[in-house]
């Protein structure tokens, strides 16, 4: 029972300070301000006044630090905090100030223009009498930036219309900062008229966005706080001044559409920055004739200017983000006296206060993202790729009914060359930055296929700190639009065209390195779909290896796989995927461990520096370097090996551990690339297990035709649904030497099977007297309802593969 009373009492405690403290910012922030300044004295407060005004605060860490307040430079003043005094001949402030009626207490804090106007109207019996009074007293200055016509009013009817103003000011019971929450609505002594509090975090007490500059002056019947305004009373809400406010009809207009306006009228804690007629007449018409004409966005336009919270322009003393009703946020600061809207002045009227919130009048419309069209998010770092979109004629095939992703390389990664080539070639790449659907970062995964308007796939790699497509990886950056998204990459986008197999054998710089691969019978891994990284020397890693040496190496096939099949990976990585500076381990075929990481926007392969990274193949990436790669924890057990080793290689010791052998790669390893995904036929979820077949075609003669086809799996055969050969008039199909006729009707049927998609392309060889047609079929081999299945035991290793080959006659 103890226990349980003490666990209740800490609660009640714990809660009843957080309360406390959460509205007791001024407090800390005067507490700062005496820490600060604990060198000159007692009970002195270290002050910050923006240079060229009287403006005074007692400063954040942030102002304090920064040596400014609104962007502008401020010095530091030291006086006496609230409620002490000086005295002669002593340091610091080292006497209480002498406590009196509130009326005596205005000139104890020097508002003597607000006492004097006590004594005109009247006031001056009443508040020296019995009572428990808070005041907010204006500042001398408060009175002297009053209009000239209202205080011609209050100074010319003292006993009604001055003593009424006064009234406003005052409330019938002592509230101390502390008291003053943020958010609070007091009932002042004219008329129930309103005073709306606001106590922010950087300390500012405001009450109708007036602040309080010296406050908790107590008094023996009250406490007096001095404002740096004169208030005026509050008595209608936000809609209510919208609706009679001629130079805000466009804005009028526009929350009227999209159903916004009644917000506006119902209690609450708003701020408006209220464009003005000027603002709308400002955009271009086309645009806003296409806001107003959408609701979405016109609704989203209206709340993008309304912040749930009420900021008065006093309160802010450096910049802040807040969320708008729209979702997004703006930035608000200060310039100076001005107000600035995501780093623009443009604040022309401020601190129009209502009964629910602030009105704060601009000069600009501000467009939130989710108002735009997909082109138009384009922010500085993309005008390159949105101009040439725009010239290139692609920007009229971005509908405002249509949903895009558009991949916005930054302006950098267009060199001369690209804007100089051919504009059908440029704007065929930039077909390849433009997806045909609406998709997110978060809807992003790694083996997404994007397609281009242009008809290309484009991969997608997800990392740890990264996502890429094709070559290119994204930076911060990405919005969301009316009509799609747009997401900022580094590089312009270069879909793959060719294998692996195919990238090394056009480029003479690997044909070293090709020739070992196809001696160790690793070509044609290299040739079919897949996933991988290859790490890949060029000819410069092979100086000074002899034809013997070679011969050597290629005999010794275990020990040449080991070699090659250590700069194979399984997985695509791109380098500009991976973290700057920090180590990456991936395993490779061979089963010994890279290490990779990014410097200086290089990829370093085991502390070697890649030459040139991230070349794109349709069946993974290749990174090429100028050394030949090997596991340094791997020994070699043959000394002629050694010695060719030891030409190669320089920047690591090899080990040597007499007639100890390699280990046998059996090419197991690599299994056909296989896809499972839910896809929707004819109203229901299906299952589609998806395969990637290889077919060429070889074409040695005009007389001699045949398809050889190489599936994964013999129950596989009979799926595939297309051939080529369009004058066919009769198959021998030949499965594992089992073969039979078929005739006509036979070949129909399968010509008409669903289910199959293919790309073809053709090549023709150097060298050899033949053109080979590969195709890439995704076969479907499943279309089944949804339903959960045991999934197939395979044997290790994979199932046996099963060659097909077709003849024509």
């Amino acid at each position: 029972m103890k226990i349980f009373f003490l666990l209740t009492f800490s609660t009640i405690f714990l809660t009843s300070f957080e309360q406390a403290s959460a509205s007791a910012h001024y407090d800390k922030i005067l507490t700062h301000s005496r820490i600060r300044a604990r060198d000159q004295g007692p009970n002195v407060c270290a002050l910050q006044q923006v240079m060229g005004t009287k403006k005074k605060y007692f400063s954040t860490c942030r102002n304090w630090y920064q040596g400014a307040i609104c962007g502008k430079k401020a010095t530091v003043l030291y006086e006496c905090c609230p409620g002490y005094m000086k005295m002669d001949g002593m340091r610091g402030c080292p006497a209480v100030a002498p406590i009196d009626h509130v009326y005596g207490t205005l000139g104890i804090v020097g508002a003597t223009s607000t006492q004097q106007y006590s004594d005109m109207s009247k006031l001056r019996e009443e508040i020296e009498g019995r009572g428990s009074f808070t005041f907010f007293a204006p500042s001398n200055e408060a009175w002297e930036q009053l209009s000239s016509e209202i205080h011609r009013n209050l100074v010319d009817n003292v006993n009604i219309e001055l003593y009424n103003a006064l009234h406003h000011h005052m409330i019938n019971k002592r509230m101390l900062t502390k008291d003053l929450k943020n958010g609070m609505t007091l009932v002042s002594m004219y008329n129930g008229q309103k005073l709306l509090i606001n106590h922010y975090p950087n300390g500012v007490v405001t009450v109708n966005c007036a602040r309080v500059i010296h406050g908790n002056q107590i008094a023996t019947n009250g406490v007096v706080h001095v404002i740096d305004r004169v208030l005026t009373p509050v008595g209608n809400t936000i809609q209510d001044f919208i609706e009679v406010e001629d130079d805000l009809s466009s804005l009028r207009a526009a929350a009227i559409t999209s159903d916004v306006l009644d917000i506006l009228g119902r209690p609450g804690h708003y701020t408006l920055f209220a464009p003005t007629n000027e603002a709308f007449e400002s955009l271009p018409r086309g645009i806003l004739e296409r806001i107003m004409g959408d609701k979405v966005a016109s609704e989203a336009l209206v709340k993008f200017h309304i912040l749930n919270t009420l900021q008065c322009s006093e309160a802010i003393m450096g910049g802040a983000v807040y969320e708008t009703l729209e979702g997004n946020t703006l930035e608000v600061g200060c310039d100076g006296e001005t107000l600035t809207v995501n780093g623009v002045k443009m604040v022309k009227r401020k601190d129009i206060v209502t009964s629910n919130g602030v009105i704060h009048l601009i000069d600009k419309v501000l467009i939130p993202d989710s108002a735009k069209q997909v082109i138009e998010l384009g922010g500085a770092q993309q005008t390159t790729f949105t101009d040439l979109v725009a010239q290139l004629g692609l920007a009229s095939s971005l509908r405002p009914e249509g949903q895009y992703t558009l991949l916005a390389p930054l302006n950098g990664a267009f060199s001369d060359d690209t804007l100089q080539m051919d504009q059908r070639l440029l704007k065929t790449i930039l077909q390849n930055h433009i997806i045909k659907v609406k998709i997110g970062l978060n809807e992003l995964y790694n083996g997404q296929e994007l397609e281009t308007i242009g008809g290309k796939l484009l991969r997608v790699f997800v990392y740890r700190t990264a996502v890429c497509v094709e070559n290119s990886c994204m930076v911060r950056g990405s919005k969301e639009g009316r009509n799609g998204f747009i997401h900022v990459f580094r590089q312009i986008i270069k879909p793959a065209e060719k294998t692996l197999h195919e990238m090394l054998r056009n480029d003479k710089r690997f044909s070293v390195f090709l020739s070992l691969v196809k001696a160790a019978d690793l070509d044609d891994v290299l040739s079919r779909p897949g996933e991988w990284t290859l790490f890949v020397p060029t000819n410069d890693a092979f100086k000074g290896l002899t034809d013997d040496d070679k011969d050597i190496l290629i005999r010794d096939k275990n020990a040449l796989r080991n070699i090659l099949l250590y700069h194979l990976t399984q997985g695509v990585f791109i380098g500009s995927g991976f973290e700057p500076g920090v180590t990456n381990i991936l395993k490779t075929i061979q089963g010994g461990k890279l290490y990779l990481k990014t410097v200086n926007d290089t990829l370093l392969v085991n502390e070697l520096k890649a030459r040139e990274s991230d070349l794109m193949a349709t069946n993974g990436v290749i990174h090429v370097i100028d050394k030949l790669l090997y596991p340094a924890d791997l020994p070699v057990g043959n000394d002629q090996l050694l010695t060719i080793l030891k030409k190669l290689i320089k920047y690591i010791q090899i080990k040597f551990v007499r007639d100890s052998t390699f280990k046998e790669i059996p090419l197991t390893f690599y299994k056909p690339v296989i896809k499972t995904y839910t896809k929707i036929i004819d109203g229901r979820p299906v299952e589609v297990t998806e395969k990637k077949v290889t077919e060429e075609r070889i074409i040695q003669g005009p007389e001699i035709k045949y398809t050889r086809i190489t599936a994964g799996g013999s129950d596989n055969e009979e799926k595939i649904k297309k051939f080529l050969e369009e004058e066919v008039t009769k198959v021998t199909k030949f499965i594992e030497g089992d073969g039979h006729l078929l005739e006509d009707e036979e070949i129909k049927r399968l010509l008409q099977g669903a289910g199959t998609e293919y790309t073809k392309v053709t090549k023709v060889i150097e060298g050899e007297p033949q053109i080979i047609e590969r195709e890439i079929k995704k076969v479907h081999l499943e279309e089944a309802p949804v339903r959960k299945v045991q999934a197939n035991k395979r044997t290790q290793g994979g199932s046996t593969r099963r060659r097909t080959r077709l003849a024509y006659s």
